[in-house]
């Protein structure tokens, strides 16, 4: 098996490999550091009896190896768990009980996953446009007064953090001007106006600072192919700016930041924590930082676990992305 097909096979395979050190890490760091987990699921007012009584449902008894089985097993399969009364059987993927309420590491992740997908999803598209349509325009005009500002706005943007940003924004359009009201998160499903409205600042907020990466970038990668022999050739041959300019130079220009676009996505599911927080928004940040401070491991791992599902796949697909608009990287 040659070619494309081959190079597919290979980042599915890497991506299985890199998902399952990710889980042992994770399962060592949290369930097998020092510490009670039985402890933490039954509570503090627990007696000794129920918390062996505990120990025993979870199969913290069992050798180290046969616990992680269980747990990669839970994801793939489903795992039924004993409450003591009965039985509760969680569908795959089944990355545990709430330790706090009982309820689903998935379901949790899934009423939650919505808001962090929509404020992502809507920073990436505000952030390419902004940042694409800058560094084009700084390339095309370079050497002018419009490439200085916009180089300043670059630098500004790179220099400034999120949750300074987030507050600018909200006094200068929520507070000072009162354009609008301060953002209340409304599921899409609810009303898709209100949900964007809503979210225009979060989003901001988010895509200023990925802008500036951006514009960066393209004003980089489109210098370089537009010195390239073949652009020289095209306007050796009449072609117009215009046209060399869309057809041939864009192409080649963009083709880093189709990938590495990718790769932002998935990492902004686990790096849109102070966004959330600072806006309000429900998503996985926010309840990522809840169940660390209350001690909940199940959920712990999962949201950690899920958001390392995001990156890994994001880098895969960048990676994919990037062979069909190169096909040397196939055969690297």
């Amino acid at each position: 098996m040659n070619g494309l097909p081959a190079f597919l096979v290979r980042r599915v395979l890497q991506a299985v490999l890199v998902l399952l050190v990710l889980a042992a890490v994770l399962y060592a760091v949290f369930y097998l550091a020092p510490g009670d987990a039985a402890r933490l699921a039954c509570g503090p007012k627990c007696s000794p009896a129920q918390v062996a009584q505990i120990r025993g449902q979870m199969g913290l008894g069992d050798p180290v190896y046969l616990q992680f089985w269980h747990f990669l097993q839970g994801i793939v399969t489903g795992h039924t768990y004993s409450t003591g009364t009965g039985s509760l059987h969680c569908p795959a993927p089944c990355l545990g009980q709430s330790y706090r309420t009982g309820e689903l590491v998935t379901h949790l992740i899934g009423e939650k996953l919505p808001a962090t997908a929509s404020l992502a999803l809507g920073a990436m598209v505000l952030w390419l446009v902004i940042g694409v349509g800058t560094g084009l325009v700084s390339a095309l005009r370079r050497g002018g007064i419009t490439e200085r500002l916009l180089t300043g706005f670059t630098l500004v943007g790179v220099a400034t953090p999120v949750f300074i940003t987030g507050i600018l924004l909200l006094l200068v359009f929520c507070s000072w001007l009162q354009w609008l009201p301060y953002p209340t998160y409304v599921p899409i499903t609810d009303d898709p106006q209100q949900w964007a409205w809503n979210l225009l600042l979060p989003w901001l907020a988010l895509a200023l600072v990925e802008a500036a990466k951006y514009a960066r970038l393209t004003r980089s990668s489109m210098l370089e192919t537009l010195a390239e022999d073949h652009i020289r050739t095209f306007r050796a041959y009449g072609v117009g700016e215009g046209a060399v300019v869309r057809r041939h130079a864009l192409r080649g220009a963009l083709t880093p930041v189709i990938a590495l676009s990718a790769l932002d996505l998935g990492t902004m599911f686990g790096g849109a924590l102070l966004t959330e927080t600072l806006f309000g928004i429900p998503g996985l940040g926010q309840q990522l930082v809840q169940s660390v401070q209350m001690k909940d491991l199940p959920v712990v791992v999962g949201i950690v676990l899920v958001m390392g599902l995001a990156v890994v796949v994001a880098n895969a697909v960048a990676d994919v992305l990037y062979a069909f608009a190169d096909r040397r990287v196939v055969l690297a």
